[in-house]
């Protein structure tokens, strides 16, 4: 089994939001929602991301650029908006999804995230990361 389809199924069986396995091949589970996991591992240790392969419950732009900066190289989605693919593309991170969709929803569902509408049209997602992470 690849290690993308080692951490969407551990994603899938234990319901967590996001899966990590290392470069070293650690695996971790990770069980907050929205990007509070992934800031807070950047956080701790800007690098620790590069080479890791990650499932992820939703990704979409802020996460993509924020997980392209960090330097993972593949991701699975269960959700994933279409202003994440271009920056997945365009910084030759693979990608596999299950359902994709226009835009992330906000935590009612009654409209666009936050975070995604603000950002839609940013170029530079080392803008993203800097104000979403800090300093890369």
């Amino acid at each position: 089994m690849s290690n993308l389809e080692n951490v969407k199924k551990i994603l899938l069986e234990k319901n967590a939001s996001l899966v990590v396995c290392y470069k070293n091949g650690d695996i971790k589970e990770y069980y907050q929602d929205r990007i509070k996991d992934i800031k807070e591992i950047l956080m701790k240790d800007s690098s620790i991301l590069n080479g890791a392969v990650i499932a992820d419950k939703v990704i979409g732009k802020v996460a993509a650029s924020i997980l392209a900066v960090a330097g993972v190289k593949e991701i699975y989605a269960e959700i994933i908006s279409e202003y994440a693919i271009p920056v997945l593309e365009k910084n030759n991170v693979k990608y596999k999804f299950y359902k994709k969709v226009e835009y992330i929803k906000n935590k009612d569902n009654t409209g666009m995230c936050p975070m995604e509408n603000k950002y839609k049209d940013e170029a530079d997602i080392n803008i993203i990361y800097r104000e979403m992470i800090g300093e890369k």
